[in-house]
């Protein structure tokens, strides 16, 4: 019976001298691959053996974008307010106060202004960890002033879109985001001026109806989920099974919702690239 029973003790460390693992020092991929995450960080958030690209913010892309990632950042106080006195589980007030010590951000959106590739850009990037990137009031007015200010000097703008939608608890008001942007959107269109949008995972909802889809040129990261209503509900809705890899870009990209699929190394130059060939100068 001795196979059953330790002979010799070996190594015993107390329980209350045992260490966890720190978090955050190793990133996992749907597809299993495990990764450092300094090695994730500078492979720019994205998985080097199977290419996945990892969801991240303003303050990455900012920092993917901007040369030295040196930037102005417009309107970084503008928050939103609870003008309805929604409550749904909780007091939509304090949820925002509770996402705002969270993430340590004022609201799902971000607008900068800063050199890439050494020329003045106007970027205005959505961050999904601020109530899954919703549309509300002031994601509206923040891109609209963007739009304001790439037109003020002549400036091109680039729209990074990460959203579940329009922002429920602001109701009519959210919507109302739809038709401010697109407005503004027709004013840069008048002033000649470039509009890049980039669709990140996931664009949906009214992201997808209004802005995200309006660019001189329409791009997106490799695999994101873009679409109006979750693939879910569509399939619910209509009955049918859907085609496979619906709602990817590269299935928007093969039936022309998209001009092309940019991996995250090359955004720089692709979306400065296509800038160019919009104002028909010299590509650099």
């Amino acid at each position: 019976m001795a196979w059953f029973k330790r002979k010799e003790k070996g190594i015993q460390t107390p329980t209350d001298e045992k260490k966890d693992v720190p978090k955050g020092l190793w990133y996992k991929s749907p597809t299993g691959k495990i990764v450092d995450s300094e090695e994730l960080e500078r492979n720019l958030w994205v998985s080097p053996e199977d290419d996945y690209h990892v969801r991240i913010g303003s303050k990455e892309y900012f920092q993917i974008l901007f040369d030295d990632n040196e930037f102005t950042e417009l309107d970084a106080n503008l928050t939103s307010v609870d003008s309805l006195n929604f409550i749904d589980t909780k007091k939509y007030s304090d949820r925002l106060k509770e996402v705002t010590d969270k993430t340590k951000l004022k609201d799902a959106v971000r607008t900068a202004v800063g050199k890439s590739k050494g020329k003045d850009l106007v970027v205005s990037c959505m961050d999904f960890a601020f109530i899954g990137g919703s549309m509300g009031a002031v994601v509206g007015e923040k891109i609209a002033r963007g739009i304001d200010y790439s037109i003020k000097h002549n400036i091109p703008f680039v729209m990074i879109s990460k959203s579940g939608g329009a922002r429920m608890m602001e109701a009519a008001q959210s919507l109302m985001q739809l038709a401010k942007t697109s407005a503004k959107l027709a004013q840069l269109a008048e002033a000649k001026i470039p509009y890049i949008s980039l669709c990140t995972d996931p664009t949906t909802g009214g992201t997808t109806a209004s802005y995200a889809m309006l660019g001189d040129i329409n791009i997106a990261e490799p695999g994101a989920l873009i679409g109006f209503a979750g693939p879910r509900v569509v399939k619910d809705t209509t009955g049918k099974d859907l085609p496979e890899g619906f709602q990817t870009s590269e299935f928007l990209l093969d039936h022309g919702f998209l001009d092309f699929i940019s991996h995250r190394k090359e955004l720089k130059n692709k979306i400065n690239l296509y800038i160019d060939l919009i104002l028909n100068q010299e590509v650099r």
